[in-house]
């Protein structure tokens, strides 16, 4: 079971389709931090790849925003937790023992449990 957060942003794209989308989701979880929230982000659907170890190195969308893989770094040194859907993985043949070892698999359930727990959320699909 995953701990319950004050925010949850849901991305539903991987670099490819949606970069703007990726900044976004990590600038607004660090927003959370900052202002003392816990806050996690939870990788979806085509988002799963993103969980391989220096998916989002080549993601910058520019000025205003920092780079995503910049803005991840930051977001997981500050205590933010990536999570990934496990079922979503499957689908897209992201093998669990492929993803960055600081994120957390989770099931349809953690997702469902986490949502209605927050305070708030995002969703970038």
């Amino acid at each position: 079971m995953v701990n319950n957060t004050d925010y949850v942003g849901t991305l539903f794209d991987n670099s490819d389709s949606n970069p703007s989308k990726i900044t976004l989701a990590f600038t607004m979880a660090g927003v959370a931090l900052k202002k003392g929230h816990s806050a996690s982000v939870i990788l979806m659907v085509d988002a799963v790849h993103l969980a391989l170890p220096n998916a989002l190195d080549n993601v910058n969308i520019g000025a205003p925003f920092e780079p995503a893989g910049e803005l991840l770094e930051a977001f997981i040194e500050k205590g933010g937790q990536v999570l990934v859907c496990g079922a979503c993985m499957k689908h897209n043949g992201v093998e669990e023992s492929a993803i960055d070892k600081r994120f957390i698999v989770i099931s349809g359930d953690d997702v469902v449990e986490l949502l209605m727990n927050a305070k708030g959320s995002l969703q970038l699909n």
